[in-house]
């Protein structure tokens, strides 16, 4: 991959680490409901999980000490804190939709005497469906066969051990589902300095060039690099 030919940084956003200090599930509250699964407008296939319709009423399983900014649901589903969307907002970072409140029923799990208004108040929202894609030569990805489809470049993916984005297709989105990587939420630098600049917690930001994704591997290869959290 020559980092020359795109001078944009891309990274993935994936939630904190297992065990760490914010390790938290959401478990929503019936009844759930859900749209249709989004797919590709040329050739059909799904490309998106469907998506959580109101009412947004959730109860939250606290396996660490406190809750962060940042939280993954079901399927596509995010939620991220009131301060994390005060500050987006107002520095104007694009790529999420939504904004819906969220009900916090109860928090389970957390310590004895721990009042609610400790916990952050959380808001739904979704990651939009980029234009930039995934850029086949330069990336190191093993699949069994390539993209059919121009347009989705969906492709089952066996490996990935670093990837990039084909210059001039991104359209400046902070945080995106590049085409042919659909189920990785992909952020930009300018996110990433977003994220260091306010201390945002349970967030995991690893360089694109540096992600790895070995599925079948029974532990995590030699040499790889995780983000921060």
């Amino acid at each position: 991959m020559d980092s020359e030919t795109s001078p944009e940084r891309f990274f993935v956003l994936e939630e904190g680490v297992l065990g760490s200090r914010y390790d938290a599930d959401v478990d929503t509250v019936e009844p759930i409901n859900r749209t249709q699964g989004v797919h590709c407008p040329r050739c059909g296939v799904g490309i998106g999980m469907r998506t959580w319709l109101p009412p947004y009423r959730c109860d939250l399983l606290l396996h660490g000490e406190e809750l962060g900014d940042f939280l993954q649901g079901s399927g596509d589903d995010l939620l991220v804190s009131e301060r994390f969307v005060r500050a987006f907002r107002d520095e104007g970072l694009t790529g999420l939709d939504g904004f819906h409140p969220v009900e916090v029923r109860r928090v389970r799990g957390k310590r004895r005497g721990s009042k609610s208004s400790e916990f952050p108040r959380f808001l739904f929202v979704t990651a939009c469906f980029g234009r930039g894609a995934l850029d086949l030569k330069r990336s190191r990805i093993r699949f069994p066969a390539p993209p059919s489809c121009p347009e989705c470049l969906s492709v089952h993916l066996d490996t990935i051990h670093g990837f990039s984005l084909e210059p001039g297709t991104w359209q400046q989105e902070d945080i995106f589902r590049p085409r042919g990587l659909h189920g990785w939420l992909t952020v930009s630098e300018r996110f990433a300095r977003f994220v260091e600049r306010h201390g945002f917690t349970n967030l995991r930001l690893t360089p694109s060039e540096e992600y790895i994704w070995e599925p079948l591997a029974p532990h995590p290869l030699p040499g790889t690099k995780h983000g921060s959290a």
